[in-house]
């Protein structure tokens, strides 16, 4: 079966008890059977990860790319968290691992704090999904679906 990597990046841990006036009261394991019930409508093994480091996410980049590489995969659905603003490197992974990625946040960033204006992942996004909440995520893999069907 074909699969589909959703993502999460530091601080995703926390989703539920982390300012919820934020990103809401759903927790990351509520996320995940979200997720689980998208892929299933889409006949997609979901592969769903967390990280509060940045060299297991590049890790987790290079698999999957490779994994698309070889038809295993669609791609990835990825919320960087505070990657986004600061990191060069896992940019450079998505590019090299040429993984097609969803880039998602749950809060609308361009209505928050200046720094979070600027990602260094849109760049090598496919596409981006930006302030829908924790339902972004079915939306995302949906997304990503939708142009692995079209050979986007």
């Amino acid at each position: 079966m074909t699969t589909v990597l959703v993502l999460n990046g530091p601080n995703l841990n926390l989703l539920g008890t982390r300012k919820p006036e934020v990103y809401g009261n759903t927790s990351l394991a509520d996320v995940e059977k979200m997720c689980q019930s998208e892929a299933d409508k889409l006949d997609l093994e979901l592969v769903f990860r967390q990280s509060n480091h940045e060299g297991q996410l590049i890790d987790w980049i290079h698999e999957f790319g490779r994994e698309v590489k070889a038809g295993n995969s669609i791609g990835a659905v990825y919320n960087p968290g505070a990657h986004t603003h600061t990191s060069v490197a896992l940019h450079d992974a998505i590019e090299g691992a040429e993984l097609p990625v969803i880039e998602l946040h749950i809060s609308n960033v361009h209505k928050r704090e200046e720094f979070r204006h600027h990602s260094f992942i849109s760049p090598v996004a496919r596409g981006i999904i930006v302030g829908f909440g924790v339902q972004g995520y079915p939306m995302a893999i949906n997304a990503l679906h939708q142009l692995s069907q079209h050979g986007n």
